[in-house]
């Protein structure tokens, strides 16, 4: 037992000096730290104050040392190659901007109804010979249903027909009704809106004359005509070139086909039936 007092004893000394070691160590670093940041203080509002910044506006130059600037540019040589590159690059801007405008203008008059891509095609098929004489004229009403005109759009493309209408709708004198539903019997994707739809390849006539060529008062009817359906109506008279027969009846394009050849006009409809078939 008296032997552990002096050691308790012996110990006691020695933890008081290290506590005092450890807080003057501790007092001396924050006093350096303090110091440090005191320093790089000074030194950063020191280099911050004495920055050097660039010019806020152009120098003033005297009216002598403008002159010569001026005479010295109006003074420099052209580049005759430079201004040629220059030159053709102006002129293929502006081609190239002329060709994408009128891309445009061609994708709306379409999407309208108003430029049907098919014109020169019906032309040139009428013009080739016996086998595309004959064309197939769909006589229809913008009364139908647009899911029906849609369906014979669809099948007259296949053979180079034309859908034909008495009139417009909201009358002779109103294009826009008429070219929304050009639109709307043309356009592939139904969904679709806009210059970039895609178009079938079929035109759509008003000819108030055919109608009365062939005494046709009830819709849809096919007719085949000879030569080219799509001449203005104003160019054409009573002795232009008709169908033999009128169809009646909403059915397919192909059984109304069937039906014409039945009354003994199987030479007429044979082409025809095959580009339908996909022959």
């Amino acid at each position: 037992m008296v032997l552990a007092g002096l050691a308790l004893a012996a110990t006691a000394p020695v933890s008081a000096q290290d506590s005092a070691l450890r807080a003057d160590a501790r007092s001396k670093t924050q006093q350096q730290g303090t110091a440090a940041m005191e320093r790089l203080k000074r030194a950063v509002a020191h280099q911050v104050k004495g920055a050097v910044t660039g010019p806020t506006a152009l120098p003033t130059l005297p009216e002598a040392a403008r002159r010569r600037a001026f005479d010295g540019l109006r003074a420099r040589t052209p580049d005759p190659a430079m201004e040629t590159r220059a030159r053709a690059a102006l002129q293929t801007g502006k081609d190239a901007f002329a060709a994408q405008r009128e891309a445009m203008a061609q994708r709306l008059r379409q999407a309208l109804g108003l430029d049907a891509p098919d014109v020169a095609a019906v032309t040139a098929a009428a013009a080739a010979g016996a086998r595309r004489a004959w064309v197939p004229v769909l006589f229809a009403s913008p009364s139908m249903p647009i899911a029906t005109l849609r369906n014979y759009a669809g099948q007259l493309e296949q053979v180079g027909g034309v859908m034909a209408f008495r009139g417009m709708p909201g009358g002779m004198q109103r294009v826009a009704p008429m070219a929304r539903l050009s639109a709307q019997i043309l356009r592939i994707e139904p969904d679709c809106d806009g210059p970039a739809c895609t178009m079938r390849n079929v035109q759509l006539i008003v000819d108030p004359l055919v109608f009365r060529q062939h005494g046709v008062s009830v819709v849809p009817a096919l007719g085949l005509i000879p030569g080219d359906p799509t001449q203005p109506y104003c160019e054409r008279d009573g002795s232009s070139p008709a169908s033999r027969h009128i169809i009646y009846g909403d059915a397919a394009l192909s059984g109304m086909l069937a039906e014409y050849a039945r009354l003994g006009a199987s030479e007429e409809v044979r082409d025809v039936q095959a580009r339908l078939q996909g022959r």
